[in-house]
Parts: C-alpha cells; sequence; structure tokens
C-alpha cells in the first residue's frame, strides 16, 4: 500500500520571473521548482518557507500565497507514494543573481551528502522550460495572481 506524503511545492518569482532548478548531479531529475516534504507537527506554510530557503539559501520572501492543493500518486516515477501537494506563490523582494548553485544539506531523501542545484529565473508565461512531475500543475492560478 502506498505511502501518503506531504510535499509543498515553491512558485519563487521576482517581477515576471519563475525560479527554477536542475540537479547538477543528476540530470534526469528534470527542471523542478523548489519543493519539499512537510516535517511532522509542521504546516504547509511554514513547510514552504522553510524548503525554500534549504533549496535555495533565498530568505527575502514578501508574502506566501496559496494557489492549490493535489493528490499525485507517484507510480510512474517506481514510488510506492501518493503526494498531498500543496502549491504556494512566494514573491522575492531581494535583488537575485541571474544564476547560482545552492547545496541542500539535509535532503528529504535521505542522501548522505548535499545536493546541489542549479538555479536560474524562467521569464513567465512562456519562456518556463517543461518541468517534471506535475511541478507546473498550478502555474496557470499563479500567472492569474500577478
Amino acid at each position: 500500500m502506498p505511502v501518503l506524503v506531504q510535499k509543498v511545492f515553491a512558485y519563487i518569482t521576482h517581477g515576471y520571473r519563475l525560479l527554477v532548478f536542475r540537479h547538477v548531479d543528476f540530470p534526469k531529475a528534470g527542471i523542478q521548482v523548489p519543493a519539499g516534504t512537510v516535517q511532522a507537527g509542521e504546516y504547509p506554510d511554514d513547510a514552504v518557507l522553510r524548503e525554500a530557503y534549504e533549496e535555495t539559501g533565498l530568505s527575502d520572501f514578501t508574502k506566501v500565497y496559496f494557489l492549490g492543493e493535489q493528490i499525485r500518486d507517484m507510480a510512474d516515477f517506481h514510488r510506492d507514494e501518493i503526494h498531498h501537494r500543496y502549491f504556494y506563490h512566494l514573491p522575492y523582494a531581494g535583488d537575485p543573481p541571474t544564476t547560482w548553485r545552492h547545496s541542500e544539506n539535509d535532503p528529504s531523501d535521505g542522501a548522505a551528502k548535499p545536493i546541489i542545484f542549479e538555479f536560474f529565473w524562467a521569464n513567465l508565461p512562456d519562456k518556463v522550460p517543461e518541468l517534471i512531475a506535475d511541478h507546473d500543475k498550478f502555474l496557470p492560478a499563479l500567472l492569474k495572481r500577478l
């Protein structure tokens, strides 16, 4: 029987740009938005800020806007999990670099070494690359907010 896992997804924007990334050491992981697992006793609103910071190193978010949720079976990725996903919009107020690398030191998959992410901004709405595993599910809702 699949395990239910709560996940949060951060659509971090700077103007009309969306923050996306690729795994430096795992290119087959595809292009993604910052996301992660909700910890026991943690609210999704808090988890999305924690995950956004852990994965990107950014912290100057102006607000947190809930966009929607999704139940997704991960069998197509050979995982015996059902993800209850919460999607959020996090506008970024700082002056971010165009591209950068950041290491997540506490990956939710239990990896022993840090995972290196390579971040870049994609112009909304037409220049967002194909995102893996329904990471783009709530982009239409994000575009309505902008």
